[in-house]
């Protein structure tokens, strides 16, 4: 029998004080809305950093049913840190299933959550759900009134975050809860030291052990 994933809840966890992702190794989304980048100008470090490859599976999936107009959506898993009295997370991956979607509304298929739980333990680290992900298609990035009733009963905690995509628009943007208001959080991608950023930018290359 096949042993559950591990997720552990978030009034459990014990936040690790760490440095965050090298600035030299990270960059805002090259889909950031004109309206979200004065955020960005704005010193100190970023509420979250998604994993370059987390980033792909989440601009993939959406950019999968952009010809449809179907919304997509997805967990986000990672890590909570705190830096110097910041708290932060780590995206280190993404994990979805069977979507019953519209262009406007999109809800995970009754039926795919044994696939879910399944893609759930193929992560290999012990992660929490920091947020979720879900498109606008052609819409911008925002979050609806369903949204905001979602990201306040299951990702209520101060270091959940709701990404928004919009395949479309080619656009994405990140949103937090902040005394039950909605407010904009500043996201950054970031690599390793061996890998290539999604811009074209290269790294050092990677010397392979004989």
């Amino acid at each position: 029998m096949r042993r559950p994933p591990v997720i552990l809840e978030g009034k459990d966890m014990e936040i690790e004080e760490m440095q965050p992702p090298a600035p030299e190794r990270t960059l805002p989304h090259k889909w950031l809305p004109n309206d979200a980048k004065p955020l960005y100008s704005e010193p100190g470090g970023a509420g979250m950093y998604l994993f370059k490859s987390a980033e792909e599976k989440v601009r993939n999936h959406a950019l999968s049913r952009v010809e449809e107009g179907l919304e997509v959506m997805g967990f986000l898993l990672g890590e909570v840190f705190t830096h110097d009295g910041h708290e932060y997370t780590v995206v280190r991956d993404v994990a979805t299933t069977g979507l019953e979607s519209t262009s406007v509304s999109v809800r995970f298929d009754p039926d795919g959550f044994e696939a879910l739980f399944a893609s759930l333990e193929c992560a290999r680290f012990r992660y929490v759900l920091v947020g979720w992900y879900h498109s606008h298609p052609g819409h911008g990035c925002f979050l609806s009134s369903t949204d905001i009733a979602t990201q306040k009963g299951m990702f209520a905690r101060p270091y959940h975050t709701a990404l928004v995509v919009d395949p479309v628009r080619r656009e994405m943007d990140a949103f937090c809860l902040v005394d039950g208001e909605v407010r904009r959080r500043k996201f950054l991608v970031y690599w390793d030291e061996y890998q290539n950023p999604y811009y074209g930018e290269s790294v050092r290359s990677r010397k392979m052990r004989a």
